[in-house]
């Protein structure tokens, strides 16, 4: 199988200051990925680099089997950017976010040059129902809970029929429920054909529910499945730290060394 974007050779960073180099990276029609990695360890940087928001010191960016060029996003792609930089308090309904996604980048849609408002409003309305929002559409966007807001921006990504949605850490300011229900509303999506990428530090919500794992730190660490991936090795290499693995069947749980030393984990929690 041919991949859907591909990222080849790829040095980036500012001020004379390299954030990765020679990143090479596939992604897979139908894949649902995580690129795990610390805090300012360069996975925001690389999706952006991917959505030709920054332009890379050299490298390329492949999609469908084409070259893009420098700075040039890839056609047919979603993005949903870390909630920190969201205002908040700007003063729109979530239907408003959700039609702001017929412009990308200052360009409509092929299917919105008729100008059609009407239509730009049923087609928020539909995506704002396809992510189980539909009943906040009139409500300003900061008045929404985290889930909401994260689930309006998803539908605002979903704008154009895109073929890949790149998440930049989605569930970082979430609880655990909010967390588990975004993870299962981009599985569904997925499982309807989209390709997801979605970057995040949080390494359990990784293992429980993504089926492939990008471990990343200023380069590619390692990749395949958590199961195969989330190793003592490759996640010290990842995150600096000595971490621990539990693991019961098909199922992982992954600690601190020092945690797991002072608090024994039972098996029947995993």
């Amino acid at each position: 199988m041919e991949p859907i974007l591909e990222v080849r050779n790829i040095t980036f960073g500012y001020q004379r200051q390299p954030i990765f180099t020679g990143v090479n990276l596939q992604l897979y029609p139908g894949q649902f990925s995580g690129l795990v990695g610390p805090s300012g360890s360069g996975k925001s940087t690389l999706i952006r680099a991917i959505l030709g928001l920054v332009r890379p010191w050299s490298g390329e960016i492949w999609f469908r089997g084409k070259r893009l060029q420098p700075g040039v996003s890839p056609p047919k792609v979603g993005y949903v950017p870390q909630v920190e930089t969201v205002d908040w308090n700007f003063p729109v309904t979530a239907l408003e976010v959700v039609m702001m996604g017929c412009y990308q980048r200052g360009k409509l849609f092929p299917w919105s040059f008729s100008g059609d408002r009407q239509r730009y409003r049923q087609i928020a309305k539909q995506l704002l129902e396809r992510v189980g929002v539909s009943h906040v559409a009139d409500k300003p966007i900061g008045n929404l809970s985290g889930g909401e807001q994260q689930r309006v921006f998803i539908a605002r990504a979903l704008v154009g029929q895109p073929e890949i949605v790149l998440l930049d850490e989605p569930t970082s300011s979430s609880d655990l429920q909010i967390q588990h229900e975004l993870l299962h509303l981009l599985d569904e999506l997925n499982q309807q054909g989209l390709t997801i990428l979605l970057s995040t530090h949080d390494l359990n919500s990784v293992a429980t529910h993504l089926p492939w794992v990008i471990c990343f730190n200023h380069g590619l660490i390692s990749q395949g499945k958590p199961i195969d991936v989330f190793t003592p090795h490759n996640l010290k290499q990842t995150f600096g730290g000595d971490m621990v693995v539990f693991q019961q069947r098909d199922r992982i749980l992954i600690a601190s060394a020092g945690t797991s030393l002072r608090h024994q984990i039972q098996p029947n929690l995993l």
